[in-house]
Protein backbone atom coordinates (compact mmCIF):
# COMPACT_ATOMS: atom_id res chain seq x y z
CA UNK A 1 0.00 0.00 0.00
CA UNK A 2 1.40 3.30 -1.36
CA UNK A 3 1.44 5.73 1.27
CA UNK A 4 1.21 9.34 -0.30
CA UNK A 5 3.91 11.71 1.21
CA UNK A 6 3.14 15.63 1.30
CA UNK A 7 5.75 18.23 0.32
CA UNK A 8 6.48 20.38 2.92
CA UNK A 9 6.71 24.40 1.60
CA UNK A 10 9.42 26.11 2.62
CA UNK A 11 8.98 29.66 3.30
CA UNK A 12 11.16 32.05 1.26
CA UNK A 13 10.79 35.05 3.27
CA UNK A 14 11.52 34.07 6.77
CA UNK A 15 13.45 36.19 9.37
CA UNK A 16 16.83 34.50 9.11
CA UNK A 17 16.70 35.39 5.02
CA UNK A 18 15.74 38.84 6.25
CA UNK A 19 18.83 39.37 7.88
CA UNK A 20 20.74 38.41 5.35
CA UNK A 21 19.58 40.28 2.48
CA UNK A 22 19.91 43.37 4.76
CA UNK A 23 23.13 42.65 5.37
CA UNK A 24 23.95 41.82 1.70
CA UNK A 25 22.52 45.72 1.40
CA UNK A 26 24.88 47.17 4.03
CA UNK A 27 27.87 45.61 2.87
CA UNK A 28 27.26 46.66 -1.03
CA UNK A 29 26.50 50.08 0.40
CA UNK A 30 29.53 50.13 2.43
CA UNK A 31 31.68 49.31 -0.37
CA UNK A 32 30.24 51.42 -2.63
CA UNK A 33 30.47 54.73 0.32
CA UNK A 34 34.65 53.12 0.37
CA UNK A 35 35.04 53.30 -2.88
CA UNK A 36 34.02 56.73 -3.30
CA UNK A 37 35.62 58.15 -0.69
CA UNK A 38 38.75 56.81 -2.06
CA UNK A 39 38.19 58.48 -5.19
CA UNK A 40 37.14 61.42 -3.41
CA UNK A 41 40.25 64.12 -3.56
CA UNK A 42 39.94 66.88 -0.86
CA UNK A 43 42.21 70.07 -1.36
CA UNK A 44 42.78 72.61 1.52
CA UNK A 45 42.09 75.54 0.42
CA UNK A 46 45.13 77.75 1.74
CA UNK A 47 47.39 75.88 -0.29
CA UNK A 48 45.63 76.74 -3.39
CA UNK A 49 45.81 79.99 -5.87
CA UNK A 50 42.72 81.06 -7.28
CA UNK A 51 42.08 83.48 -9.86
CA UNK A 52 39.00 85.37 -11.07
CA UNK A 53 38.20 85.86 -14.80
CA UNK A 54 37.50 89.69 -15.71
CA UNK A 55 36.54 91.53 -18.46
CA UNK A 56 38.41 94.69 -19.89
CA UNK A 57 41.26 96.46 -22.12
CA UNK A 58 44.30 94.27 -21.12
CA UNK A 59 47.71 95.37 -22.03
CA UNK A 60 50.09 92.74 -24.35
CA UNK A 61 53.71 93.40 -22.22
CA UNK A 62 57.14 91.34 -22.91
CA UNK A 63 59.05 91.20 -19.62
CA UNK A 64 62.93 91.53 -19.66
CA UNK A 65 65.81 91.98 -17.27
CA UNK A 66 68.74 94.29 -17.63
CA UNK A 67 70.55 97.17 -16.04
CA UNK A 68 71.07 100.84 -16.09
CA UNK A 69 74.16 102.23 -18.37
CA UNK A 70 75.28 105.38 -18.25
CA UNK A 71 74.41 107.12 -22.11
CA UNK A 72 77.59 108.99 -21.92
CA UNK A 73 80.59 106.84 -21.86
CA UNK A 74 84.30 108.16 -22.12
CA UNK A 75 87.16 105.68 -22.38
CA UNK A 76 90.52 107.17 -20.86
CA UNK A 77 93.65 105.17 -22.69
CA UNK A 78 97.63 106.69 -22.13
CA UNK A 79 99.09 108.52 -25.30
CA UNK A 80 102.36 107.69 -23.97
CA UNK A 81 104.59 104.29 -22.56
CA UNK A 82 104.24 104.85 -18.98
CA UNK A 83 104.17 103.50 -15.69
CA UNK A 84 101.43 103.81 -12.70
CA UNK A 85 103.08 106.14 -9.90
CA UNK A 86 99.87 106.50 -8.14
CA UNK A 87 96.29 105.51 -7.95
CA UNK A 88 93.87 108.27 -6.19
CA UNK A 89 90.57 107.42 -6.60
CA UNK A 90 88.50 103.83 -7.10
CA UNK A 91 85.71 102.38 -8.98
CA UNK A 92 82.49 104.09 -7.75
CA UNK A 93 84.22 107.10 -6.91
CA UNK A 94 82.34 110.49 -7.95
CA UNK A 95 84.13 112.60 -10.54
CA UNK A 96 84.35 115.96 -12.18
CA UNK A 97 85.61 116.93 -15.04
CA UNK A 98 89.15 117.81 -13.48
CA UNK A 99 89.70 115.07 -10.91
CA UNK A 100 92.91 113.22 -11.35
CA UNK A 101 91.72 109.36 -11.16
CA UNK A 102 95.61 108.16 -11.52
CA UNK A 103 99.15 109.51 -11.95
CA UNK A 104 101.45 108.38 -14.46
CA UNK A 105 105.30 109.24 -14.89
CA UNK A 106 107.37 108.85 -17.72
CA UNK A 107 111.15 110.48 -17.50
CA UNK A 108 111.64 110.42 -20.84
CA UNK A 109 108.79 112.53 -21.39
CA UNK A 110 109.59 115.51 -18.52
CA UNK A 111 113.63 115.24 -20.70
CA UNK A 112 111.25 115.74 -24.05
CA UNK A 113 109.80 119.08 -22.38
CA UNK A 114 113.24 120.00 -21.11
CA UNK A 115 115.18 119.94 -24.35
CA UNK A 116 111.88 121.25 -26.18
CA UNK A 117 111.52 124.29 -23.97
CA UNK A 118 115.31 124.86 -24.18
CA UNK A 119 115.37 125.09 -28.19
CA UNK A 120 112.66 127.13 -27.97
CA UNK A 121 114.16 129.43 -25.87
CA UNK A 122 117.22 129.60 -28.92
CA UNK A 123 115.22 130.18 -31.34
CA UNK A 124 113.64 133.14 -29.60
CA UNK A 125 117.13 134.44 -28.93
CA UNK A 126 118.14 133.61 -32.74
CA UNK A 127 115.03 136.29 -33.63
CA UNK A 128 116.15 139.06 -30.81
CA UNK A 129 119.72 138.73 -32.94
CA UNK A 130 118.48 138.83 -35.77
CA UNK A 131 116.12 141.92 -35.30
CA UNK A 132 119.60 143.99 -33.78
CA UNK A 133 121.34 142.64 -37.26
CA UNK A 134 118.29 143.81 -39.00
CA UNK A 135 118.14 147.15 -37.47
CA UNK A 136 122.39 147.37 -38.05
CA UNK A 137 121.94 147.13 -41.47
CA UNK A 138 119.02 149.41 -41.78
CA UNK A 139 121.28 151.86 -39.51
CA UNK A 140 124.11 151.34 -42.31
CA UNK A 141 122.02 152.30 -45.68
CA UNK A 142 120.24 154.99 -43.60
CA UNK A 143 124.01 156.25 -43.19
CA UNK A 144 124.93 155.82 -46.82
CA UNK A 145 121.67 157.64 -47.90
CA UNK A 146 122.08 160.88 -45.82
CA UNK A 147 125.49 160.50 -47.74
CA UNK A 148 124.36 160.58 -50.96
CA UNK A 149 121.51 163.30 -50.32
CA UNK A 150 124.62 165.57 -48.34
CA UNK A 151 126.53 165.12 -51.60
CA UNK A 152 123.08 165.51 -54.03
CA UNK A 153 122.37 168.93 -52.20
CA UNK A 154 125.80 169.81 -53.08
CA UNK A 155 125.86 169.38 -56.37
CA UNK A 156 122.86 170.90 -56.57
CA UNK A 157 123.93 174.19 -55.37
CA UNK A 158 127.08 174.08 -57.26
CA UNK A 159 124.95 173.37 -60.38
CA UNK A 160 122.81 176.12 -59.42
CA UNK A 161 125.76 178.31 -59.08
CA UNK A 162 127.51 177.64 -62.27
CA UNK A 163 124.78 177.80 -63.89
CA UNK A 164 124.95 181.76 -63.57
CA UNK A 165 128.52 182.04 -63.94
CA UNK A 166 128.53 180.12 -67.43
CA UNK A 167 126.29 182.99 -69.29
CA UNK A 168 129.01 185.46 -68.05
CA UNK A 169 132.19 183.25 -69.19
CA UNK A 170 133.39 183.00 -65.90
CA UNK A 171 133.01 179.04 -65.65
CA UNK A 172 133.38 176.99 -68.59
CA UNK A 173 130.78 175.09 -70.55
CA UNK A 174 132.45 171.98 -69.90
CA UNK A 175 132.69 172.29 -66.08
CA UNK A 176 129.34 173.31 -66.29
CA UNK A 177 127.83 170.02 -68.37
CA UNK A 178 130.05 168.35 -65.23
CA UNK A 179 128.27 169.55 -62.49
CA UNK A 180 124.76 168.75 -64.34
CA UNK A 181 125.58 165.37 -64.51
CA UNK A 182 127.44 164.74 -61.46
CA UNK A 183 124.20 166.22 -60.13
CA UNK A 184 121.91 163.51 -62.05
CA UNK A 185 124.33 160.76 -60.94
CA UNK A 186 123.45 161.21 -57.45
CA UNK A 187 119.61 161.93 -57.82
CA UNK A 188 119.29 158.13 -59.49
CA UNK A 189 121.40 156.69 -56.78
CA UNK A 190 119.40 158.26 -54.08
CA UNK A 191 116.72 156.78 -55.86
CA UNK A 192 118.59 153.23 -56.07
CA UNK A 193 119.21 153.51 -52.39
CA UNK A 194 115.33 154.05 -51.55
CA UNK A 195 114.32 151.31 -53.15
CA UNK A 196 117.29 149.02 -52.00
CA UNK A 197 115.67 150.00 -48.27
CA UNK A 198 112.62 149.25 -48.80
CA UNK A 199 113.60 145.89 -50.33
CA UNK A 200 115.65 145.34 -47.73
CA UNK A 201 112.93 145.90 -44.99
CA UNK A 202 110.73 143.49 -46.85
CA UNK A 203 113.59 141.22 -46.70
CA UNK A 204 114.40 141.20 -43.23
CA UNK A 205 110.21 141.22 -42.21
CA UNK A 206 110.47 137.79 -43.97
CA UNK A 207 113.35 136.87 -42.04
CA UNK A 208 111.46 137.62 -38.90
CA UNK A 209 108.45 136.05 -40.47
CA UNK A 210 110.81 132.83 -40.92
CA UNK A 211 112.02 132.83 -37.63
CA UNK A 212 108.59 133.47 -36.05
CA UNK A 213 106.80 130.66 -38.11
CA UNK A 214 110.26 128.28 -36.27
CA UNK A 215 109.13 129.51 -33.01
CA UNK A 216 105.27 128.06 -33.99
CA UNK A 217 106.60 125.30 -35.01
CA UNK A 218 108.73 124.83 -32.05
CA UNK A 219 106.09 126.40 -29.22
CA UNK A 220 103.55 123.60 -31.06
CA UNK A 221 105.99 121.10 -29.69
CA UNK A 222 106.29 122.15 -26.75
CA UNK A 223 102.77 122.23 -26.48
CA UNK A 224 102.17 118.93 -27.88
CA UNK A 225 104.93 117.24 -25.61
CA UNK A 226 103.39 119.57 -22.19
CA UNK A 227 100.02 118.51 -22.60
CA UNK A 228 101.25 114.52 -22.85
CA UNK A 229 103.17 115.52 -19.42
CA UNK A 230 100.31 117.08 -17.99
CA UNK A 231 97.97 114.30 -19.47
CA UNK A 232 100.71 111.53 -17.21
CA UNK A 233 97.79 113.19 -14.67
CA UNK A 234 94.77 110.91 -15.39
CA UNK A 235 91.44 113.23 -15.48
CA UNK A 236 87.95 111.89 -15.58
CA UNK A 237 87.27 114.71 -18.27
CA UNK A 238 83.37 115.42 -17.64
CA UNK A 239 81.27 114.89 -14.51
CA UNK A 240 80.41 111.33 -13.35
CA UNK A 241 81.29 108.45 -11.91
CA UNK A 242 84.37 105.91 -11.95
CA UNK A 243 82.90 102.84 -13.32
CA UNK A 244 86.28 100.89 -14.12
CA UNK A 245 89.70 101.26 -13.30
CA UNK A 246 92.02 99.16 -15.15
CA UNK A 247 95.22 99.55 -14.07
CA UNK A 248 97.43 98.56 -10.79
CA UNK A 249 100.03 99.98 -9.42
CA UNK A 250 103.60 99.79 -11.00
CA UNK A 251 102.11 98.50 -14.22
CA UNK A 252 103.59 99.41 -17.24
CA UNK A 253 101.46 101.09 -19.96
CA UNK A 254 101.79 101.28 -23.15
CA UNK A 255 100.29 103.70 -25.68
CA UNK A 256 96.64 103.41 -26.22
CA UNK A 257 96.12 100.80 -23.12
CA UNK A 258 92.85 101.52 -21.47
CA UNK A 259 92.87 103.27 -17.87
CA UNK A 260 89.54 104.01 -16.39
CA UNK A 261 86.46 104.23 -17.98
CA UNK A 262 83.81 106.99 -16.94
CA UNK A 263 80.14 107.26 -16.90
CA UNK A 264 77.36 109.30 -16.25
CA UNK A 265 75.48 109.44 -13.45
CA UNK A 266 72.37 111.44 -14.66
CA UNK A 267 72.22 110.37 -17.83
CA UNK A 268 71.28 107.05 -18.20
CA UNK A 269 69.92 104.49 -20.14
CA UNK A 270 68.29 100.66 -19.82
CA UNK A 271 70.39 97.70 -21.81
CA UNK A 272 67.40 94.62 -21.22
CA UNK A 273 67.16 91.18 -22.34
CA UNK A 274 64.12 89.85 -23.82
CA UNK A 275 63.14 86.52 -24.41
CA UNK A 276 63.99 85.47 -28.13
CA UNK A 277 60.44 84.01 -28.39
CA UNK A 278 58.60 87.29 -27.72
CA UNK A 279 61.02 89.96 -29.25
CA UNK A 280 58.88 89.99 -32.60
CA UNK A 281 56.41 91.69 -30.42
CA UNK A 282 58.95 94.17 -29.03
CA UNK A 283 59.20 97.67 -31.76
CA UNK A 284 60.78 100.74 -31.86
CA UNK A 285 58.81 103.73 -29.63
CA UNK A 286 56.85 101.28 -27.22
CA UNK A 287 56.49 102.66 -23.88
CA UNK A 288 58.24 100.64 -21.48
CA UNK A 289 58.06 100.41 -17.31
CA UNK A 290 61.46 99.90 -15.48
CA UNK A 291 61.45 98.70 -11.99
CA UNK A 292 64.48 99.69 -10.12
CA UNK A 293 62.78 97.50 -6.94
CA UNK A 294 62.22 101.21 -5.63
CA UNK A 295 60.76 103.15 -8.47
CA UNK A 296 59.43 103.09 -11.55
CA UNK A 297 61.02 104.87 -14.41
CA UNK A 298 58.69 105.22 -17.93
CA UNK A 299 60.88 104.97 -21.00
CA UNK A 300 61.01 104.05 -24.66
CA UNK A 301 62.22 101.28 -26.85
CA UNK A 302 65.12 103.70 -28.67
CA UNK A 303 67.00 100.00 -30.32
CA UNK A 304 66.59 96.18 -31.03
CA UNK A 305 70.09 94.68 -31.37
CA UNK A 306 69.84 92.39 -34.48
CA UNK A 307 72.07 89.81 -32.65
CA UNK A 308 70.66 86.81 -30.24
CA UNK A 309 72.76 86.15 -27.56
CA UNK A 310 71.73 82.92 -25.30
CA UNK A 311 67.82 83.05 -26.84
CA UNK A 312 67.94 86.69 -25.79
CA UNK A 313 67.85 89.93 -27.76
CA UNK A 314 69.19 92.95 -26.23
CA UNK A 315 66.72 96.28 -26.12
CA UNK A 316 67.96 99.31 -25.69
CA UNK A 317 65.49 101.73 -23.43
CA UNK A 318 65.46 106.07 -23.16
CA UNK A 319 65.02 107.05 -19.88
CA UNK A 320 63.97 110.46 -19.17
CA UNK A 321 66.11 113.56 -17.93
CA UNK A 322 64.77 113.51 -14.42
CA UNK A 323 65.63 110.05 -12.86
CA UNK A 324 65.04 109.37 -9.14
CA UNK A 325 67.61 108.86 -6.57
CA UNK A 326 67.47 105.24 -6.98
CA UNK A 327 68.68 104.94 -10.47
CA UNK A 328 72.14 104.40 -10.71
CA UNK A 329 74.80 103.11 -13.47
CA UNK A 330 75.34 99.31 -13.14
CA UNK A 331 72.10 98.90 -11.07
CA UNK A 332 69.83 95.37 -12.02
CA UNK A 333 66.00 96.34 -13.21
CA UNK A 334 63.42 94.71 -14.76
CA UNK A 335 61.36 95.86 -17.60
CA UNK A 336 57.96 95.58 -18.89
CA UNK A 337 57.47 96.67 -22.84
CA UNK A 338 53.54 97.36 -23.78
CA UNK A 339 53.47 96.05 -27.05
CA UNK A 340 50.03 96.41 -27.76
CA UNK A 341 46.32 96.58 -25.94
CA UNK A 342 43.48 94.07 -26.02
CA UNK A 343 40.05 95.94 -26.12
CA UNK A 344 37.35 94.21 -23.80
CA UNK A 345 38.43 90.37 -23.19
CA UNK A 346 38.48 88.18 -20.75
CA UNK A 347 41.17 87.23 -18.80
CA UNK A 348 42.46 85.65 -15.83
CA UNK A 349 45.93 85.41 -13.90
CA UNK A 350 47.96 83.02 -15.45
CA UNK A 351 48.14 79.31 -14.00
CA UNK A 352 51.03 77.19 -13.48
CA UNK A 353 52.78 76.21 -16.51
CA UNK A 354 50.55 77.51 -18.94
CA UNK A 355 51.06 78.85 -22.62
CA UNK A 356 49.30 81.16 -25.01
CA UNK A 357 47.33 79.80 -27.70
CA UNK A 358 46.82 76.44 -25.94
CA UNK A 359 43.66 74.49 -24.43
CA UNK A 360 43.72 73.39 -21.05
CA UNK A 361 41.56 71.87 -18.41
CA UNK A 362 41.06 73.78 -15.05
CA UNK A 363 38.85 73.51 -12.33
CA UNK A 364 35.90 75.79 -11.37
CA UNK A 365 35.15 76.91 -8.16
CA UNK A 366 30.98 76.54 -7.53
CA UNK A 367 29.22 79.29 -5.59
CA UNK A 368 29.39 78.46 -2.05
CA UNK A 369 33.51 77.73 -3.10
CA UNK A 370 33.55 73.97 -2.10
CA UNK A 371 33.47 72.04 -4.84
CA UNK A 372 35.51 72.05 -7.99
CA UNK A 373 34.56 70.99 -11.49
CA UNK A 374 36.84 70.63 -14.10
CA UNK A 375 36.04 72.44 -17.21
CA UNK A 376 38.48 73.00 -20.45
CA UNK A 377 39.30 76.88 -21.11
CA UNK A 378 40.56 78.04 -24.41
CA UNK A 379 43.59 80.79 -23.84
CA UNK A 380 44.64 83.36 -26.06
CA UNK A 381 47.70 85.89 -25.76
CA UNK A 382 49.82 85.86 -22.47
CA UNK A 383 50.58 89.04 -20.78
CA UNK A 384 52.93 89.34 -17.70
CA UNK A 385 50.68 87.63 -15.01
CA UNK A 386 47.77 87.78 -17.12
CA UNK A 387 46.86 85.41 -20.16
CA UNK A 388 43.15 85.97 -22.42
CA UNK A 389 40.57 84.11 -22.07
CA UNK A 390 38.67 83.24 -25.46
CA UNK A 391 36.25 80.43 -24.60
CA UNK A 392 35.04 78.20 -21.55
CA UNK A 393 34.34 81.36 -18.71
CA UNK A 394 32.55 84.41 -18.31
CA UNK A 395 33.74 87.44 -16.00
CA UNK A 396 33.20 86.64 -12.63
CA UNK A 397 33.81 83.07 -13.14
CA UNK A 398 37.05 81.77 -10.39
CA UNK A 399 39.50 79.20 -10.90
CA UNK A 400 41.69 77.41 -9.19
CA UNK A 401 45.21 78.34 -10.95
CA UNK A 402 47.21 76.35 -9.21
CA UNK A 403 49.21 73.24 -10.81
CA UNK A 404 47.05 70.38 -10.47
CA UNK A 405 48.24 68.27 -13.55
CA UNK A 406 48.26 65.39 -11.40
CA UNK A 407 44.93 64.99 -10.47
CA UNK A 408 42.63 63.54 -13.43
CA UNK A 409 38.89 63.51 -11.59
CA UNK A 410 36.17 65.99 -12.65
CA UNK A 411 35.28 67.20 -9.13
CA UNK A 412 37.38 67.68 -6.61
CA UNK A 413 36.51 69.28 -2.67
CA UNK A 414 38.01 72.16 -1.26
CA UNK A 415 38.07 72.15 2.70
Amino acid sequence: MDIVKQKTKTKLINPQNIFILIGLLLLITLIVFTKSSLNQVNLAKKDLLFSTVKKGDLDVTVEGYGKLTSDKLQLITTLTRATVKEIILKPGAAVSSESIIVKLANPELLQKVENAQQELSQIKANLRQLRINQKRELLDEDGRLAELESRYETAKLRRVAEEKLVKDGIVSELTYKESVLNEKQLDKRITILHKRVEQLSLVHQEGINIQQERIKQQQGKLNIAQDRLDKLNVKAGFDGVLQKLSVKLGQSLAPGQEVALIGSVTELIALVRVPQSQIQLVEVGQQVEIDTRQDKIIGQVVRIDPIVTDNTVEVEIALPSSLPKSARPQQSVDAIITAATLRDVYYIERPANTKEQTKVELYKLDSDQSLATRVSLTFGKKTGRYIEVRSGAQAGDQFIISDLSNYTEKEITIN
